[in-house]
């Protein structure tokens, strides 16, 4: 599983909850006040994930509206981008003079050393509002900083292209935190920035005005992206990976001679480490091999299985079993 930390006003006596949450958000990485008429009926339930450097939250409350000062900046300045996720409700942020107004599966990126004041209301008669997220060091995001900047407070969609994939992800990660390994969670961090950085780099258009370099990275990073949204397709090949975004295949593998690996080996890595989160997960533990395999790109249950020996030094079969028995 997981390292998490938890903070619910449920475990605090009603008289005691509004001040509980307020000296509890008072001394985070990033303090906050909390301003405006509250009773004793306030709701807050906050879940932290580490993901390595970067921290994945879940926040449930009562309607709220908080304020970073520029006292409490100088109090704790982590240096972080804090990308929010509204899922209900409605979420206005005001930073630096402008303001803008955020609906459910809207995204958007602000600083955290930059004063700020975030109102959260209900909408449609609903009692609270939900909304995840990153927090994310400044210097982790390969892109440069004015790129970011020009993205800062801006309305950025959930609901289509990468930024659907980036809310898919951190959705998907907070409901089955618990089929991770705490080892697992740099990984996940690193994910996080790859489809953070997709996304920038898509929104602000950069491929024709960044420098070389960062324009490969950028480019490394929408493939990647990319490839994740398509595992499941057997047919994912260098050559179909290179055709939808319009470059040759020889160009897609020198952009993999700077990484780690090459493109073929990162997908097939990706495929197995996915098949292999399947195959811990207790939920799963009926489901057919040979169908998650399907599920990830593996047309021939043969082949995977090959595959997945070559990687974890044991068939998929008895890794299942493996874990399955250690956990009980």
């Amino acid at each position: 599983m997981l390292i998490e930390t938890v903070f619910c006003t449920r475990d605090v006596l009603a008289p005691d909850r509004f001040s509980c949450w307020r000296e509890h958000i008072s001394q985070t990485h990033t303090p906050m006040d909390v301003e405006g008429d509250h009773t004793a009926d306030i709701t807050v339930s906050q879940r932290t994930l580490a993901l390595g450097a970067v921290q994945l939250w879940t926040m449930e409350h009562s309607p709220m509206t908080l304020r970073r000062t520029q006292k409490l900046i100088q109090q704790s300045d982590p240096g972080l981008y804090h990308l929010s996720l509204n899922l209900r409700g409605k979420m206005g942020l005001t930073s630096s003079g402008h303001e803008a107004e955020y609906e459910p599966y809207d995204l958007v990126l602000h600083d955290t050393s930059r004063p700020h004041l975030l109102r959260a209301t209900t909408s449609h008669g609903e009692d609270t509002v939900l909304g995840t997220g990153l927090f994310i060091p400044r210097k982790l995001l390969p892109l440069p900083g004015n790129a970011i900047d020009s993205l800062i407070m801006q309305r950025l969609s959930a609901r289509e292209g990468v930024g659907a994939l980036l809310a898919q992800f951190l959705t998907q990660v907070n409901r089955d935190s618990g089929s991770y390994r705490p080892d697992d969670g740099p990984r996940l961090g690193t994910v996080a920035i790859n489809l953070l950085s997709a996304l920038v780099a898509h929104a602000v258009e950069a491929s024709g005005s960044l420098p070389t370099e960062t324009h490969r990275q950028t480019l490394v990073l929408r493939i990647r992206a990319f490839i994740r949204q398509h595992l499941h397709d057997p047919h994912l090949t260098p050559h179909t990976i290179a055709a939808a975004h319009h470059i040759s295949t020889s160009y897609l593998h020198r952009l993999f001679q700077h990484e780690e690996e090459t493109v073929a080996s990162w997908v097939r890595h990706q495929r197995l480490d996915h098949a292999r989160r399947d195959l811990a997960d207790p939920a799963q533990r009926t489901t057919p091999i040979h169908a998650i395999a399907a599920r990830w790109g593996f047309a021939r249950a043969s082949d995977f299985t090959r595959a997945f020996r070559n990687a974890y030094d044991m068939p998929p079969n008895d890794y299942r079993r493996h874990v399955h028995r250690t956990a009980e």
